[in-house]
């Protein structure tokens, strides 16, 4: 970590924004099912774009981004992206 990174713990971090926030991150395929319990299975090594609320519960899974910030807006949530 450099001098300006800082680390949130997990109980702050779903706090911040409360219901006003998603969190837009990149994922593998692989990394699905630890996000999206009954997701189905998917070929391994796609790239895809999960949108989970600040306390970290999922929203979308999709394979685009423009349409994970457009499901936020929609719902009235500012998305933000993490990594």
């Amino acid at each position: 970590m450099t001098e300006s990174e800082t680390t949130m713990a997990k109980d702050a971090f779903a706090k911040f924004g409360g219901d006003q926030i998603a969190y837009l991150r990149p994922v593998l395929s692989e990394e699905v099912h630890a996000i999206f319990p009954q997701a189905p299975e998917l070929a391994p090594g796609m790239k895809l774009w999960a949108l989970l609320t600040a306390a970290g519960q999922p929203i979308m899974l999709t394979d685009s981004k423009a349409a994970a910030i457009a499901n936020a807006q929609e719902h009235d949530l500012q998305a933000v992206s993490v990594h």
